[in-house]
């Protein structure tokens, strides 16, 4: 058997409909250590604090990390040897920083990468998903299929999670805490700074560390009384959804090796300050292929393999190549207009050329076509530059959004 097929079996109809982990964790100091759970802000029907489910003095649940965290803990690792080799790295330059898009919360279906030159790419890209192909967004943002993607703001494309990975504790007790700021010394007696004689006065020695201030009853962590969980899935069903005509089959493998590689590799244990985690060694963790009829079988993929099938996959799948491109103001402010990528063709013979547009001319129509540093200009395939592209009388092909080519290209 190639080793291309080796996992052929999870891309069978018959297949199982997913893997799952569950790894038991202890904090660092010990199964009765305390953690702290990430705060979130009070919304409707909840309080802020903890995210605590259940009667909170007995059962309950309480998330320690969520399925989009963990999932932005994970996707960086693409960006990162042996792994960056596997995926496309798209680099966007916004001013003095550079973002990967493995980076960016929303992936594909970012700002920063949809207000870049990438915009018609991957606006096409999202379109194709619409009619059933995976294909054009696999080649630009793979893990946007892996982890993910809902194109919100312009298309409405959505693709599910496959790999999906969620940390909580099970009938935890909550603690508070209370500390008091001591300065340095006393200010006030010492006659270092008048005696505060409005509250406006007193806050802002308080804020500026001049005078005690104490600080009780706040968040102290929690201690799992029932345990902590890390329950992981790779959606198998929702994968062999995805569909890319002749090449449907390299794609699932493509992006079923991503998924592996993701699924099986080893994160952090550092959460956040007071919440480090590591394996419980009396409980081992649980590794099983569930099928649809419920049937669970042992699943025994290493790490390892699943990298040396993704490597395998990746070589058998056609995929953009690196790019770097640049954030663009224009593109930004249409969109915050909501002017979404109105888009169109230009076909034509160059008439006029100036340092930051060219003209156009189309039958007995001049059209004017502005110019940014994210637009990319081509010589057919060949990545090229504007000077060697818009020359007088040269015949091009201009894709634009919101009237502003985002690409050129040249015979």
């Amino acid at each position: 058997m190639s080793d291309l097929m080796k996992y052929d079996h999870y891309l069978n109809d018959d297949g199982p409909a997913a893997l799952v982990i569950r790894e038991y964790l202890v904090p660092e100091t010990g199964p009765d250590g305390v953690l702290f759970p990430p705060t979130f802000a009070a919304g409707d029907n909840f309080a802020g604090g903890y995210n605590i489910d259940g009667d909170p003095n007995g059962e309950n649940v309480c998330l320690v990390d969520s399925v989009g965290s963990q999932a932005n803990r994970i996707e960086p690792i693409f960006a990162k040897e042996p792994y960056k080799a596997l995926v496309p790295q798209v680099v966007i330059k916004a001013g003095d920083k550079q973002v990967n898009l493995l980076e960016a919360g929303h992936r594909a279906g970012d700002a920063i990468v949809r207000c870049s030159s990438l915009q018609k790419d991957l606006q096409d890209a999202f379109k194709a998903v619409l009619k059933g192909n995976a294909k054009p967004l696999a080649t630009i943002a793979p893990t946007s299929l892996v982890f993910g993607v809902w194109d919100s703001r312009d298309t409405q494309a959505k693709l599910p999670r496959l790999v999906a990975s969620t940390i909580r504790a099970f009938n935890v007790r909550k603690l508070t805490r209370s500390a008091q700021y001591n300065p340095a010394t006393e200010y006030v007696n010492e006659k270092l700074l008048d005696e505060p004689t409005d509250k406006a006065t007193k806050d802002a020695y308080a804020e500026r560390g001049f005078i005690h201030v104490p600080a009780t009853g706040s968040h102290g962590g929690i201690i799992a009384k029932g345990g902590i969980r890390r329950d992981a899935t790779l959606g198998l069903a929702a994968l062999r959804l995805l569909n890319a005509g002749e090449d449907t089959l390299p794609l699932r493998r493509y992006i079923l090796g991503l998924a592996l590689v993701a699924f099986t590799v080893n994160t952090s244990s550092y959460l956040r300050q007071g919440c480090v985690l590591v394996m419980d060694v009396v409980r081992p963790r649980d590794f099983v292929e569930v099928f649809p009829d419920g049937k669970r079988v042992p699943c025994s993929i290493t790490h390892e393999a699943a990298l040396h099938f993704a490597q395998d996959a990746a070589k058998a799948f056609s995929r953009s190549k690196d790019r770097l491109v640049e954030f663009d103001k224009a593109l930004a402010t249409a969109d915050v207009k909501g002017e979404t990528a109105a888009e169109d063709k230009i076909k034509g013979k160059i008439v006029k050329v100036e340092p930051n547009n060219f003209t156009v001319k189309k039958g007995n129509k001049k059209i004017k076509v502005p110019t940014t540093e994210g637009t990319v200009y081509f010589k057919g395939n060949v990545e090229s530059s504007y000077g060697a592209v818009v020359i007088m009388q040269a015949p091009v092909e201009v894709d634009r959004a919101n009237g502003i080519a985002v690409k050129v290209t040249g015979s």
